[in-house]
């Protein structure tokens, strides 16, 4: 079954903190490649030869192997668009204990946060590790599915490729992380900790 691009028009109109809607609108159409990169390897994996399956080339081997791009490429941008706010939504207090019993204290989470973001391209993920029950940062860079951690749950994501903040920023890229930091809506990151059992 064909996966749908999800609606994000309600972040246009300038409801996102630091982002114009040129920004947004581009960003957006990039995604929507995704989820159409996405349906076109489930669709050819589904009549691809597997009998001839092997590391050096064969068509449902690189589906295979491109297939977690597509699919990260998908899903994370899901998350980031929708953890995306105004900065009317701040953490609550149970949130900010849990990220001071992560980080040391909810500044030395910002300054992580920020030292992650600025550390490549790529992605900055906030991660929840059920087997510690505490928060941690998961820089993934290269491709979509490059460093990604095992066994954590991303509950907050935050794209910082060039194509995510250039039109606006151009090469002040610090300033687009200043921005959508503390545009988050911290709403959204909340419920995803509740479904995985997290006090906040």
């Amino acid at each position: 079954m064909a996966r749908e691009p999800k609606n994000f028009d309600h972040l246009l109109g300038g409801h996102v903190k630091g982002l114009s809607d040129a920004q947004l609108t581009a960003h957006l159409s990039l995604y929507k490649g995704y989820v159409n990169k996405l349906n076109e390897i489930t669709t050819r994996l589904a009549t691809a030869d597997r009998g001839a399956a092997n590391y050096s080339f064969n068509d449902y081997s690189e589906l295979r192997r491109r297939e977690p791009v597509a699919f990260n490429g998908t899903v994370l941008h899901e998350l980031y668009f929708e953890n995306l706010g105004d900065g009317s939504k701040a953490a609550g207090e149970g949130t900010r204990k849990l990220l001071a019993d992560s980080f040391g204290s909810v500044d030395a989470w910002l300054a992580d946060a920020k030292a992650c973001l600025l550390s490549s391209h790529g992605w900055t993920l906030l991660a929840y590790d059920a087997g510690t029950g505490k928060l941690l940062h998961n820089l993934v860079q290269s491709e979509h599915h490059v460093g990604l951690f095992a066994n954590v749950h991303v509950v907050g994501a935050v794209d910082a490729w060039e194509h995510a903040y250039f039109f606006d920023y151009q090469a002040g890229k610090a300033k687009y992380v200043e921005a959508v930091l503390s545009g988050l809506d911290w709403s959204v990151i909340e419920g995803r900790l509740r479904k995985l059992g997290a006090a906040v």
